[in-house]
């Protein structure tokens, strides 16, 4: 292309086809036509009317300090075999079949106390997942969780082993 697509006076069409791949919308066969065109008098008024679309008006909004770090606390608990805590995270992330109390909805969060030595905890849920985060936050439990095996010098486990362990629960 000499020009740059979007020109008023030298730009291109863009044709969008839009087909179906089994079930589902497909786009592929769309492309720039082959001769440049300039915009005419009517779509030159709809621009001069209505304006252009600004797209990063159309971006969600950027996570702040907040969001974060409950997406680092949240991470930091999937590796530790936490189930999702509604208390904690219900402000920033609510899983489909999880509700979330209004006063919830509307307080803000506690800080979150500061995380605990990496240590595994095997615990087979007997309930769907929405139960079992149900009956978490309502009971926690009281039995101790199960320690991870430590190295023979007394270290930390390493990223491997953490993986292992995540594979093989399940």
């Amino acid at each position: 292309m000499e020009n740059i697509p979007t020109d008023y006076v030298n730009g291109t069409d863009f044709r969008v086809t839009k087909t179906t791949k089994g079930q589902y919308a497909d786009y592929s066969t769309s492309k720039w036509a082959r001769k440049e065109r300039a915009l005419d008098e009517t779509e030159l008024a709809a621009i001069d009317t209505h304006g252009l679309y600004n797209l990063s008006d159309f971006l969600p909004k950027r996570p702040g300090a907040e969001e974060i770090q409950a997406i680092a606390e949240m991470f930091q608990a999937s590796v530790d075999g936490e189930l999702y805590d509604v208390e904690r995270w219900g402000n920033f992330y609510k899983p489909y079949g999880v509700d979330v109390p209004q006063t919830q909805a509307t307080s803000k969060p506690a800080q979150a106390p500061a995380p605990a030595p990496v240590v595994e905890k095997v615990a087979e849920p007997t309930a769907p997942l929405s139960e079992a985060v149900e009956t978490q936050a309502t009971a926690p439990s009281t039995e101790p969780a199960p320690a991870v095996a430590e190295q023979p010098t007394g270290e930390k486990p390493s990223a491997d082993d953490i993986l292992n362990m995540i594979r093989n629960r399940g």
